[in-house]
């Protein structure tokens, strides 16, 4: 079954990074850099380097902001030759962050409902829709903004891949392999199940780097992800 799987460096340090890097070897390189190392570890050198040594890099930093300041967020993250960026699912500012990313090779990804709220959540925030018609409603505008793909939970991916079509990506958070704590996250789903259900990108951050084995950690997800199926 065909599926990337992207580790999250949710880390302080470019150095806690790398140690995490070289052990996971061959076995990763596809790596999500977001708000922790990003802005406290020199997680844009960082990406950087990936980048030159030959490794795919996802830049998590769900921009949203005025017209001209996503235009120029998006340029600049694209310009490093990273693969993915994030910007929240709002429908003017993905309309910009497309047209900013064009031939750049970047796929932007709008960023739907966070994999740590719920429908009660929402109600707090002030939305009138649920989780779900929430993401749906991110999905059509997504689409028809001209993005690349979304970020939602893989509970929820099923529901948005017609909207979609088949080339677009969905990148899955919230991915809790067979044993793992669910931790903060409230809508989660197992490796092979979120890849049956129509993602194409699983991000597992620590179920990999809270691992003993990080590196195994790793074989065992994309194992996972392979068949279809949470293994026993």
């Amino acid at each position: 079954m065909a599926g990337t799987l992207i580790v999250a460096l949710d880390l302080d340090s470019r150095a806690e990074a790398e140690a995490l890097i070289a052990r996971l070897g061959d076995a990763v390189d596809f790596y999500k850099i977001g708000y922790q190392l990003f802005y406290g570890g020199d997680g844009l050198s960082l990406g950087k380097a990936l980048l030159a040594a030959g490794k795919r890099v996802f830049f998590d930093l769900k921009l949203l902001d005025i017209d001209n300041t996503i235009e120029k967020g998006v340029t600049a993250l694209a310009s490093t030759g990273a693969q993915m960026l994030t910007i929240h699912a709002y429908p003017k500012a993905m309309r910009v962050a497309a047209k900013a990313a064009e031939g750049s090779g970047a796929t932007v990804l709008g960023v739907t409902v966070l994999t740590s709220m719920d429908d009660a959540d929402l109600r707090e925030a002030g939305y009138a829709r649920d989780a779900a018609g929430l993401v749906l409603l991110r999905a059509q505008q997504a689409r028809d903004a001209g993005i690349g793909g979304l970020v939602c939970a893989a509970t929820e991916a099923q529901m948005v891949r017609p909207v979609l079509g088949p080339d677009m990506a969905i990148v899955t958070p919230g991915i809790r392999p067979l044993g793992a704590a669910q931790g903060d996250q409230k809508r989660v789903m197992g490796p092979g199940q979120a890849l049956t259900a129509g993602a194409t990108h699983l991000v597992v951050g620590r179920p990999i780097t809270a691992a003993q084995d990080p590196a195994e950690a790793a074989r065992a997800i994309l194992a996972e992800m392979a068949s279809g199926t949470r293994l026993a």
